[in-house]
């Protein structure tokens, strides 16, 4: 029976991976579909072989913690792959892991597609060799990366963004305040610490201590935190209970919460794009061990890490990261675009044209790269 094997790099990645599968079931509904995936690829149809929560690690000295498990997991997988032999083999993201995989099934024959290319426009242009020895097909989510992969040689097809078709270009702010239950009196801000373990570690603390000075000048505010996991649900209940702060922490509905917020604060990475095609102002902050920061500066060619920023080309929401982000500095961002509803409106209309430009029926022009390797 035909089949497709998948690689999906934590939270993010099972979310695109969902996509995917409901993409490719609409055209070939015996198709099947297995490997490292989340809940919303098993809901979708994928058996699991293992978590993608297993690749939830980042950082330099957090992976070298976790290598054992991580190459070990690699090397059963490629194995698995290697004897079921699948039609074709997409790996989600987790480019530092998926391209291992898929150069040795590569090399066996199974075509490889990698869906979501690595920042290399940003920072380690030099792995677009790494890249081409790996891949058969790279599929983009954004207009400018296209030709940087014609360049190189190397197969590839924009297909936009899924989320980009799925979310709504006017969102409901009423409907998702009602829906969670929020007072229509006093601003709402969401606070999005991450989906991994160590991410909401570093940041669910510092988020809570600038909800406080927040709370201080707006006495009516009300917080809203979506927890990806139940293990990072039960951390952020005990947190939120211990600030003594008006929070209320979500089972997931990260969506929900970034809809009804005045303003979102929120880690760097997918949920950057998410909140931008919600058309809403935001705080990114990030932290990561030292050692890792020093590493990853001498490797930036961009001055900037957010995604809304990076499409945008300038500095169109705060950044702030490492020492920058303090609970004083996080708060002042915030309470900056609450005394400005003209520039975030100005913004909103921004994120409305990105939003235009990233909504290309993903899931269809997916099916149609990946059908080739299906007949």
């Amino acid at each position: 029976m035909a089949a497709v094997g998948l690689i999906a790099g934590e939270a993010s990645g099972d979310l695109l991976g969902a996509e995917l599968i409901r993409a490719l079931k609409a055209r070939h509904p015996s198709l099947q579909f297995e490997g490292i995936v989340g809940p919303r690829m098993v809901a979708a149809g994928a058996h699991a072989l293992a978590s993608c929560e297993r690749l939830s690690v980042n950082g330099y000295v957090e992976v070298l913690r976790h290598l054992p498990d991580l190459l070990r997991l690699r090397r059963e997988t490629v194995d698995h792959f290697l004897a079921s032999r699948p039609q074709v083999f997409v790996g989600i993201d987790a480019p530092d892991f998926n391209f291992g995989v898929e150069a040795k099934l590569k090399a066996a024959g199974i075509p490889a597609v990698h869906f979501v290319s690595p920042s290399i426009w940003a920072w380690r242009g030099e792995r677009i060799h790494k890249i081409g020895q790996s891949v058969s097909h790279m599929l983009v989510m954004f207009p400018f990366e296209e030709e940087i992969y014609r360049q190189a040689g190397i197969p590839v097809t924009y297909v936009g963004h899924p989320m980009a078709d799925r979310l709504p270009l006017a969102p409901d702010m009423a409907a998702a305040r009602l829906e969670l239950g929020i007072k229509a009196s006093g601003p709402v801000i969401a606070l999005l610490p991450g989906s991994r373990r160590g991410e909401v570690k570093r940041l669910a603390p510092l988020m809570l201590q600038a909800a406080k000075r927040i709370l201080a000048s707006r006495p009516a505010a009300q917080f809203l935190i979506p927890a990806a996991t139940e293990a990072v649900e039960s951390s952020l209940r005990a947190q939120a209970v211990a600030s003594g702060l008006p929070v209320k922490v979500l089972r997931g509905q990260s969506q929900q919460a970034m809809t009804a917020a005045d303003v979102v604060v929120l880690a760097s990475g997918t949920a950057t794009l998410e909140a931008a095609l919600l058309k809403k102002p935001m705080v990114i902050t990030y932290k990561v061990p030292a050692i890792t920061a020093w590493i990853a500066r001498g490797k930036l060619y961009l001055p900037y890490v957010g995604l809304p920023n990076i499409l945008l080309g300038r500095f169109a929401v705060p950044e702030l990261l490492q020492e920058n982000a303090t609970p004083d500095k996080l708060a002042e961002a915030v309470l900056g675009w609450l005394d400005a509803p003209e520039k975030c409106a100005a913004l909103a209309a921004e994120f409305r044209s990105l939003h235009e430009t990233l909504r290309c029926n993903a899931g269809e022009r997916i099916a149609e790269a990946l059908e080739p390797y299906l007949m």
